[in-house]
C-alpha cells in the first residue's frame, strides 16, 4: 500500500509541473531566423502502371473452370521417303573448239572466183606465227563495155610476234598483186580498130616490211616501223618509210603522252601528164614529215579531256620548199546522264601524206602520171551526241566543219588524140589527182540496235555540203550516203546477214585536150552521176565447228550504176562456197 501511495504522489506532481510548463511557453514565443540555401525544386514521383490482371477480391467473381485437351492420334500409313535437296545446275553452252587453220573457197557467176586461206602456229606461249593468203578474182563481161573488164586481187602476210613480261615486238612482211583494166570507153566512143589496138591492162606490185614495240613500265612505250615498194607496170614506183615512236611521263595524276612521226614518201611516174599533147619528161615527187603530238589526258568522273597539239614540219625535197605548221589536237567528252547521254567534240588537224599507193586504193583506175602532194588539214571541228535510248538501243549524231587544203579529187582525164602511150589510158577512160581547197559541212546520225547476241541492226547517214576554192564542183564527192546493215544468228546451224548502201550524187568532167590550150580551157562537159543503191546478203549453214556452206549475193536489185564515170558495174552476182576449219 505504501507503494501505491508513493506512485500516486509522483503522478500527480508530474501532471502540474506538464501544465506549467505549457502555460509558460504560450505566454513567451521566441522567434528564430530560417536561411533557403536551396530552391524549391519539387519533384513528381514515378507513376505505378495497374496491373493487367488486377487480383479481385469480390466473393461473386466467378471462378474459371480448368479445362484439360487431350489429342485423338490416328496412325496413318506414308512410302514418302525424303531426300537430300540438289542446286539445279545451270545449263552451259558447249565451248566452241578453236582450230589454228581455216580455208574457205567460192565460185559465182562472172567467173568470180574467191579464196581465203589462213594458219596460225604457236611456238611456245610467247611466240606465234601468222600466215594469210587472199584472192578474189572476175572475168566476166559488163554489159555495154567494149574492152575487157576483168580483174585481180592476190594478198599474202606473214607475221611474228614474241610477247615477253616487260617487252613484246613483232614483225610482218606483205605482197600483193592486182590486176585492173581501164574499161572505161562509152560504146561508139572510138572506131572499132582504134578499140582493137588499145592495151587497158594495169598491174599493180606492193611490198611491205613492218615491225612493232611495246614496252611496259617505261617512259619509251613503243614504236611502229613501216617501209613499202609500190610500183605498176608502167615503170611507176613509189617508196614509203614511216617511224613512229611513243613517250609517256607520268606526272601528279595524269601522263603526258609524247608521239613522234617521221614520214617519207618518194617516187617517179615515167610518163608525163595526160593534159600534155605530148608524152615527154616524168613526174618526180618526195616529201618528208617530222611531227611530235603531245597529249595530256584528264579524266574524272563524267568527263574525259584530252588535250594536245601536232605540230609538222613538212619538206618537199624535189623542189626544196619546206613550211612549218601547227594543228590542234583536243578532243572532250562529258557524261550528261550516264551512259544514256554523253556529249562529245573535239577539233583536229593533220598534214596528210598522200601517195600513190593510197589513192590506187581509193581509185584503181587512176593513170600512172599523178601529182603528188599532201593536204593541209587545217581542222576538223565536230561536236556530238551519244548514249543509250533503250537498253538495246544505242544513237550517235554528229555535226562536223572541216577545212582543207589541197584536198585531192579524183576527176577525168581528157581525152588525148595525141598520144601513144604504151598502155591505153588517155581515151578520157583514167583519172587524176585535182586538188582544191575545200571546206566541208556534214551532219551524222547512226542508230544501232542489238537485242541479243544473235541479232543486230543498224543504220546511218551522212549529209555533206561542199564550198570550193575553185567555185567548181567537188569532182566525185557525194552529197549523201547512207547504209543499212544486219546479222541474225538464227539458231545453231543457220546465220544470215544484209546490208544496202546509198551513194548520192557526183559531179565529174569530160573533156578533150587541145594543142597549143591550157586545160582550164579545154572544151568540156559536166556529167552528172546518178545516186544509187547496192543491196547485199549472206546466208550459210553450218554443219559442225569445221564445216559449213555459205551464198553470197551481190547488187541484188541488179542496179545498172556507175561508181565512177563511164565505169559500169556488174549487175546480180551470187557466189557459193565453204569454209573449212582444222589443226595444222
Amino acid at each position: 500500500m505504501h507503494k501505491q501511495i508513493y506512485i500516486s504522489i509522483l503522478s500527480i506532481i508530474g501532471v502540474f509541473h506538464l501544465g506549467v510548463s505549457q502555460e509558460k511557453d504560450k505566454n513567451d514565443i521566441g522567434t528564430e531566423t530560417v536561411t533557403v540555401t536551396k530552391a524549391y525544386t519539387p519533384t513528381i514521383s514515378d507513376a505505378f502502371k495497374i496491373k493487367s490482371m488486377p487480383n479481385l477480391n469480390d466473393s461473386i467473381v466467378l471462378q474459371k473452370k480448368k479445362i484439360n485437351y487431350n489429342i485423338f492420334s490416328v496412325p496413318v500409313a506414308s512410302t514418302f521417303t525424303p531426300a537430300k535437296g540438289k542446286a539445279t545446275e545451270v545449263q552451259k553452252a558447249k565451248p566452241e573448239k578453236l582450230y589454228n587453220s581455216s580455208l574457205a573457197l567460192g565460185l559465182g557467176n562472172y567467173n568470180n572466183a574467191m579464196l581465203d586461206f589462213y594458219t596460225s602456229r604457236a611456238f611456245n606461249r610467247d611466240e606465234r606465227v601468222d600466215i594469210g593468203l587472199n584472192h578474189f578474182s572476175s572475168r566476166g563481161d559488163i554489159d555495154g563495155t567494149v574492152l575487157d573488164n576483168d580483174f585481180y586481187n592476190t594478198k599474202l602476210d606473214a607475221s611474228y610476234s614474241k610477247k615477253d613480261r616487260d617487252v613484246s615486238w613483232g614483225t610482218n612482211i606483205g605482197l600483193q598483186h592486182q590486176i585492173y583494166n581501164w574499161y572505161g570507153i562509152p560504146e561508139g566512143a572510138f572506131p572499132d580498130a582504134v578499140i582493137a589496138g588499145i592495151d587497158a591492162k594495169q598491174n599493180y606490185y606492193n611490198a611491205e616490211l613492218g615491225a612493232n614495240v611495246k614496252v611496259n613500265d617505261a617512259l619509251f612505250k613503243g614504236a611502229d616501223l613501216l617501209l613499202r615498194r609500190f610500183w605498176d607496170v608502167t615503170d611507176s614506183g613509189e617508196n614509203r618509210f614511216k617511224f613512229q615512236p611513243v613517250f609517256e611521263f607520268p606526272l601528279t595524276d595524269q601522263a603526258l603522252t609524247i608521239s613522234g612521226n617521221f614520214d617519207y614518201v618518194g617516187g617517179a611516174f615515167k610518163n608525163a601528164d595526160v593534159n600534155n599533147s605530148n608524152n615527154t619528161g616524168d613526174i618526180n615527187y618526195g616529201h618528208f614529215q617530222v611531227g611530235v603530238s603531245p597529249s595530256l589526258l584528264i579524266v574524272s568522273d563524267d568527263v574525259r579531256i584530252n588535250l594536245g597539239a601536232n605540230i609538222v614540219y613538212g619538206m618537199d625535197t624535189e623542189n626544196s620548199e619546206s613550211n612549218f605548221y601547227i594543228y590542234p589536237a583536243v578532243t572532250a567528252s562529258y557524261r550528261i546522264l550516264d551512259e544514256n547521254v554523253i556529249a562529245y567534240g573535239g577539233i583536229k588537224g593533220d598534214l596528210k601524206q598522200n601517195s600513190f599507193h593510197d589513192f590506187v586504193g581509193d581509185n584503181p583506175f587512176v593513170s600512172p602520171t599523178l601529182t603528188i602532194t599532201p593536204t593541209d588539214k587545217q581542222y576538223d571541228a565536230y561536236v556530238g551526241l551519244k548514249g543509250m535510248l533503250l537498253p538495246s538501243l544505242s544513237y550517235n549524231f554528229k555535226g562536223s566543219y572541216t577545212a582543207e587544203n589541197r584536198k585531192p579529187l579524183f576527176k577525168l582525164n581528157p581525152s588525148n588524140d595525141f598520144r601513144n602511150d604504151e598502155k591505153g589510158y588517155y581515151y578520157g577512160n583514167s583519172f587524176e589527182v585535182f586538188y582544191d581547197d575545200i571546206k566541208t559541212l556534214g551532219i551524222f546520225g547512226e542508230l544501232n540496235l542489238d537485242i541479243n547476241r544473235n541479232f543486230s541492226l543498224g543504220i546511218n547517214a551522212e549529209v555533206y555540203d561542199y564550198d570550193t576554192e575553185t567555185d567548181n564542183p567537188a569532182w566525185n564527192l557525194p552529197n549523201m550516203t547512207g547504209s543499212l546493215f544486219m546479222d541474225y544468228q538464227i539458231d545453231e546451224h543457220w546465220y544470215m546477214g544484209a546490208n544496202i548502201f546509198y551513194v548520192g550524187e557526183r559531179e565529174d568532167l569530160s573533156s578533150q585536150v587541145v594543142q597549143n590550150v591550157q586545160p582550164s580551157q579545154y572544151p568540156s562537159t559536166i556529167i552528172t552521176l546518178d545516186g544509187y543503191f547496192d543491196a547485199n546478203a549472206h546466208m550459210g549453214y553450218r554443219f559442225n565447228d569445221q564445216f559449213s556452206v555459205f551464198l553470197k549475193l551481190s547488187n541484188i536489185a541488179n542496179n545498172d550504176y556507175q561508181r565512177w564515170a563511164n565505169y559500169p558495174v556488174q549487175g546480180f552476182q551470187a557466189l557459193a562456197g565453204f569454209k573449212y576449219k582444222f589443226d595444222f
